[in-house]
């Protein structure tokens, strides 16, 4: 693995001190930088450094360039973001990836690409929305096993007449920034794809309307016009997130260093793991402790910064 990453720090605001900071911080590590930009829009500000990783760097002065593995990477990641500044995240990105001529993204959608959980609104049309929202929070938290969590979730939606899901569809709303992030992608002749533990019933237009080239979610079953409580074929779990990452980034010719995956639950993990970097949006503890990367601002277009697009 190259010596170099790229340093990628976002926030809503980021103070001359801050970035003071930030360089010491890196030089701390042992990390040699170069190459500083800054940017913001308004919303968010954002601050790259070009890095190379120098054994002997740091306290005893530095060294020559040194290969990052992913335990040292993992390291210097964890060396950053444990001293880091209050309000700011900061992401190490490997350079192959930010300097790949074609990258796959992959992102979760309840509670990433979107903002709400879709489960919850439905449940509300049957007066049990506390109830699941319960349920659906320690399913993110890794608590519960998701496909069971969601087979008990579904259940109390049985009877509902099928016109909630049009209802449902109508409340759903994209996070900040989701479509400025797909359409960044798509027209750097990137690939753009979601799974969902969700619905396709309500992802469909959502997904046909931003263009996406890869995405799926369970299936709710509808008979004689009204819910049944069940989910048709297999539950998307977070075995199967990682299982279509890995299937549809090979179907592309893209090789997983290159991909990034977003998300914010449990369910999300192996798809995380799996991914060139892996990014928490707006996560679970749990989830931004296991991640690459974690972005804790509301818009969804950071991820564009970290990925070089």
């Amino acid at each position: 693995m190259s010596s170099h990453v790229t340093a990628v720090s976002y926030g809503l605001k980021l103070s001359l001190p801050d970035v003071q900071s930030l360089r010491s911080l890196l030089a701390a590590a042992g990390l040699a930088c170069d190459a500083e930009t800054r940017t913001g829009d308004g919303r968010f500000e954002v601050y790259t450094a070009d890095c190379s990783f120098e054994s002997g760097a740091g306290p005893h002065g530095a060294g020559t360039p040194a290969a990052l593995n992913e335990a040292a990477l993992a390291g210097l990641r964890r060396a950053v973001t444990g001293a880091g500044v209050d309000g700011v995240d900061i992401a190490l990105v490997p350079a192959a990836l930010r300097n790949a001529p074609r990258k796959f993204l992959i992102m979760d959608v309840d509670s990433t690409l979107i903002q709400q959980e879709v489960i919850e609104l439905l449940a509300a049309y049957a007066g049990k929305r506390e109830e699941v929202t319960a349920v659906t929070e320690a399913a993110m938290r890794g608590e519960l096993d998701f496909a069971q969590s969601l087979h008990a979730r579904v259940a109390v939606l049985a009877g509902l007449p099928a016109d909630v899901v049009e209802s449902v569809r109508a409340e759903v709303k994209l996070t900040d920034g989701a479509a400025e992030l797909v359409a960044a992608f798509k027209a750097a002749g990137h690939v753009v794809a979601v799974v969902s533990g969700g619905f396709n019933q309500i992802l469909r237009p959502i997904a046909e309307g931003l263009g996406l080239h890869y995405w799926i979610a369970n299936e709710l079953e509808i008979v004689d016009g009204a819910l049944t409580g069940k989910v048709l074929g297999d539950v998307v779990d977070r075995a199967a997130k990682e299982k279509y990452l890995r299937e549809w980034a090979a179907a592309e010719g893209i090789p997983m260093e290159h991909t990034i995956a977003v998300g914010d639950g449990a369910n999300d993990l192996d798809m995380l793991g799996a991914a060139g970097i892996g990014i928490a949006f707006n996560a679970k503890p749990a989830v931004r402790a296991a991640a690459d990367a974690a972005v804790n601002l509301p818009y969804l277009d950071a991820v564009r910064h970290i990925a070089g697009v």
